[in-house]
């Protein structure tokens, strides 16, 4: 089991430790539900050192990265990051990513921890012919999340930027809690805003002390990745083995809007038919009518009780406290205000689809 730069911080703070993607990693330090609001109304701080980062430099580096991702790259300048999946050879998606470009020729990929060495395989394959210069930064570096609304106020004493000025999905290399070259991302999974910040391992402790300190007086806490995946899914945002794998399309997932066909990509002749004919499943959100907690794997029928899909990501949502989830059902049933059936146990417990976010 590997461990992040911070796993004997998190134990000393009483952290619950967890396996999750290969990593002994924080699931929960005072309880979900304290987490997660302290998020949506203050600020938190995550390690999620787990993720993986890979270096794509060089002329050839746009070339091989408009090749293996589904959002056109060419839009990215200098700055500014991007949302956006790679495509494999058979409908589905290898993983969704975010792709930062750091200077004219160098691209920084951030991938999903359970996938870091099939997401390299994968794009090494392609790089063949390309011949763009790659590199797996994944155990040199480390990542914090500090979210929420008080972030950029909490923040700001640690660095020289202007943490405010940066707009969503633009990040500045610039100094943070006394470490000299950080990046500084305004990005996150949460819906709360605040930023991403990523650091060398033998940088991590500092950051990681000066940020509490910092938020000290805002609130700030340490957050699990269980409260990560509540305050996630409140957004409706997919997570990677749940609501998209290799077997879903992006139009099935809803990601049509990171799926470009202004360049050719992996796959995208036939995605670019399935788009046309339309997916005969959608990845739908839905809120529980009644008491009910959807999880993971629960069937979900129709009023006449026939099996139409199921539950990929559900919870009970601490903002809302009713019961939320992500599924699948056939396209028929997918439009907002549809009543379908959540098989709980043996109950089918009633619920509406609606349109995500759940939280606003």
């Amino acid at each position: 089991m590997k461990t992040t730069a911070l796993s004997q911080v998190h134990e000393a703070l009483g952290a619950k430790m967890v396996p999750f993607a290969g990593y002994l990693m924080p699931v929960s330090y005072e309880g979900v539900n304290i987490e997660h609001k302290t998020v949506r109304n203050a600020v938190g701080v995550f390690d999620v050192s787990h993720m993986g980062e890979f270096l794509i430099e060089g002329p050839k580096a746009l070339d091989l990265i408009q090749m293996v991702s589904s959002n056109d790259a060419s839009k990215l300048t200098v700055g500014k990051a991007q949302y956006s999946c790679l495509p494999n050879e058979t409908g589905g998606i290898v993983d969704d990513l975010i792709i930062y470009r750091v200077k004219e020729d160098t691209y920084l990929l951030v991938v999903n921890a359970s996938n870091i060495e099939k997401d390299w395989d994968h794009i090494s394959r392609y790089n063949e012919e390309i011949g763009a210069t790659m590199r797996d930064l994944s155990e040199s570096y480390s990542l914090l999340a500090i979210q929420g609304p008080k972030a950029v106020e909490a923040m700001q004493s640690l660095s020289s930027v202007d943490l405010s000025a940066i707009k969503f999905y633009n990040f500045v290399v610039g100094d943070f809690a006394g470490i000299p070259h950080v990046i500084i991302s305004a990005t996150g999974y949460t819906g709360s805003g605040g930023f991403e910040i990523y650091c060398k391992n033998d940088e991590v402790h500092q950051v990681w002390e000066r940020v509490l300190q910092a938020g000290a007086d805002y609130g700030i806490k340490p957050i699990g990745l269980a409260a990560r995946d509540t305050l996630r899914l409140e957004m409706g945002y997919c997570l990677y083995g749940n609501d998209i794998d290799d077997t879903t399309s992006p139009f099935e997932a809803g990601l049509g809007w990171i799926t470009k066909f202004s360049k050719d990509f992996v796959n995208s002749e036939s995605l670019a038919k399935a788009k046309e004919e339309g997916p005969s499943n959608k990845l739908i959100g839905f809120e529980m009518d009644e008491r009910g907690i959807p999880r993971q794997g629960y069937d979900i029928a129709d009023m006449e009780g026939n099996r139409i899909g199921r539950v990929t990501s559900g919870t009970m949502s601490p903002s809302l406290e009713k019961g939320i989830g992500l599924g699948y059902v056939k396209t028929s049933a997918a439009d907002p205000g549809n009543k379908i059936y959540i098989q709980i146990r043996n109950k089918a417990v009633q619920a509406t689809v609606v349109k995500p976010p759940f939280y606003k």
